[in-house]
Parts: structure tokens; sequence; C-alpha cells
């Protein structure tokens, strides 16, 4: 059966060169990367580097990128090395639960959080933002991309905003990271998380910006790595692969690869509409990443069509891979204003790399009529009045 993957939202295929820039330090090159001897220096070369690569892709020193195990760790380190009892924080309604989760353990330990609301485009008022701040704000953390829909938030003035009140900015780039150039000095964030596997690297390995001056408690302690700031051995051969990631992912921008992407999203939209009636893109009229579409499809259940789409061999989702199974609807969807059962009915393509028009044309073929057998068991359908559009 052919097969044919547009999840690229929940992780990504790791690129051939990828892989063979990490081969080497499963192997002969094994060493500590905090020994003294040609084997640790080997690898702690080879970590420097990958340091640059990460450096170059987000805009910012070397000695700013914090390694990570990968996104959430990334978040948690801003958050919780940032922020004290009796401090207020800022965020979305719809942040990655490595962001919200931690909130609301914040809020356990007498910490005041405000979750802003987002309108029917996935978008953050940065009004809002300024009528949310207290004397005793201390961070503001709201996503650069968000991960279901794929909308970019005005990161770039929530960062003038945060300036101007001298408060801590951080932004979850997981989403956003080499699909929309990223520059954390035009963002004016104090601090940035990224994951390898989002971008064809590695599961397992991620970075956090963190702005010369910030100090951070860190979240393990141990040894004096990565500046004090994160205890533990280095994972050389992921840190290697995420370099090698950072660095093709740069390449993308160059190339205009992400204005291709952004076609072949485009066309996956509209020929599904064309054959589709009661569907519509949710963000729509947002900026967003040129890789993700969010789409629902009025009268169906999106587990159902999830499923009959990858007995076909199509590969997509119903929304954050980390929320499979739920059965309550996306809670990113749900602050938008969405209906429950409309939330339900939605489905996330995300493209990647490796996918080709061909992928495309394949998605193509098997959605409309995945949709129409879904809905011919539906005993809602053609009953507009029972689900008011």
């Amino acid at each position: 059966m052919r097969r044919v993957y547009l999840d690229n939202n929940a992780t990504t295929p790791l690129l051939p060169e990828v892989l063979g820039a990490m081969q080497p330090y499963f192997g002969e090159r094994f060493g500590n990367a905090s020994s003294i001897h040609h084997h640790g220096q080997e690898t702690r070369a080879a970590v420097e580097r990958a340091r640059e690569s990460v450096a170059t892709l987000i805009g910012c020193r070397p000695a700013e990128v914090v390694l990570t195990s990968g996104g959430t760790e990334a978040d948690n380190l801003a958050i919780f090395g940032l922020v004290a009892p009796g401090d207020h924080v800022i965020t979305s309604t719809i942040e990655h639960h490595a962001v919200l989760n931690s909130c609301k353990h914040l809020e356990e330990g007498g910490v005041e959080v405000t979750y802003l609301p987002v309108d029917g485009r996935c978008l953050v008022d940065p009004d809002d933002l300024r009528r949310a701040l207290r004397s005793n704000t201390k961070l503001v953390t709201i996503m650069t991309a968000n991960n279901e829909t794929g909308v970019v938030q005005p990161v770039e003035e929530i960062g003038k905003i945060c300036a101007e009140a001298d408060v801590y900015f951080h932004t979850d780039a997981v989403q956003a990271a080499s699909k929309v150039p990223i520059r954390v000095k035009e963002i004016g964030c104090d601090l940035l998380s990224i994951s390898g596997h989002k971008f064809h690297g590695p599961q397992g390995v991620g970075a956090l910006y963190v702005r010369k001056g910030t100090t951070l408690e860190p979240l393990f302690y141990g040894g004096s790595h990565e500046r004090s700031r994160r205890a533990g051995t280095e994972n050389v051969a992921g840190i290697v692969g995420l370099g090698k990631a950072a660095e093709l992912a740069v390449k993308t921008f160059e190339s205009k690869e992400d204005r291709e992407m952004a076609l072949l999203r485009d066309r996956l939209e509209n020929a599904i509409f064309e054959n589709v009636e009661a569907a519509g893109v949710n963000g729509a009229g947002a900026p967003r990443v040129p890789n993700t579409s969010n789409i629902y499809f009025d009268y169906i259940e999106g587990e159902a069509m999830v499923i009959a789409l990858d007995l076909k061999g199509l590969a997509v989702s119903t929304g954050a891979a980390c929320s499979s199974g739920a059965i309550e609807p996306s809670h990113v969807l749900t602050a938008m204003g969405l209906r429950p059962d409309r939330a339900r009915a939605s489905i996330r393509f995300s493209l990647g790399k490796q996918n080709t028009a061909e992928d495309v044309g394949f998605a193509i073929e098997l959605v409309p009529a995945s949709v129409a057998r879904l809905r011919e068991l539906s005993p809602l359908y053609r009953k507009p009045s029972v689900l008011q559009s």
C-alpha cells in the first residue's frame, strides 16, 4: 500500500543528511564532550558547531543557546527558571500543553496566571496583553505559531509591549522554526524554544534561546554543563542532528522552499473545497506557517476520518499529537469559538520537506470520497437546521 505522511506537525521524518551527520557519534566518535582528551574534544567541537547552526537559524549568539531534550523541557526551563511565588504570568488559551500545564502548576504554587483569549482567527489581541499587565507581571509566554492551526501570532508587537513594560517575554517557536524566518532580536523576546523533531531533526533534542543577561534557575542539578543552566552529559548524536537540521532549515528560506510548500498547501485546500461542501479552514484570514491547514468537515467525527484515511494510506491528525485519544474537543479550536461538534470534525494536514506534489494529489483523491462515506453514516448530514453555520 502506498503511504503518504501529512502529519509533520506531530513529528517529521529524519532527513538522510541529518542521519548521516549523526551516525559517527553512535560509534567511533563516542567521547564525553566534557572530557579534555582527544575523544572528548572531538565531540565538544561537534556540539559547538551544532550550537552555532542553531544560533544562525534563530539569529542569536551561540552562547545564548541552551541545548535541551526538546521543546517541552525548553518551555519548562523558561517558565520555572524565571517565575517565583507572588509573580504574575500572562499566557494565552491556545498554548501547547507544555506551557499550559506548566502555568497550571505555577497556580498551585501561588503564582497568578492570566490566560488571554483569541479571536475566531486564532489570534491574540496585543491590546488584551496591555490591559492584562500588572506591577508584578514577571513573564509573558505566547507561542509564535500555533501547532494545530498554524496561525502566526503578532510576536513582534508583543515583544515591544513587554520591553516597554520591562517584562520577560518567552515564545514557544517549536512550530515556527524552519517554517518562517526567526530573528530573536526582531521579535524582542528574552527566551525562545525550538525542538529538533519538528524540522526533520531527531526526537529528544531541542534548544532554548536565553538572551544574554537573563538569569535562569536550572531544572536539573549536577554538573556545570550549558553554562550551569542545564546539567547532564550532552546527547552528542542528537545535538549534531539538531545542528544539521538547523543548517538545512536555513537553506529552506534561501531556496524559497517555504513558498513552494505554501503553494502545495493552497492546492490541497482549494481542491478539497471544490469537491466538499460544508468545509472550511480554521484560522482563515490570519497569517499561517506555509505547511499547515486545519480544515473542518461538518457532519463527521474527526477521529473516524483519521482512521478512514489511514486505512487508505494517508496519515493526518485531529490536532496535537500529545492529545491523541482525548475525548474532549481541541482546546485551541474551542478557544477560537468553534462549536464542540465542529471542533471534533476538524482535521489537521501538515506538510514536510519530504512531501511532493504527487503526495498532495494522493490526498486530494482520498479526502472527498472519505468525507462522503462518513457523511452517509451521519444522521445529521443534509439537515442544516440541526447544525447552524
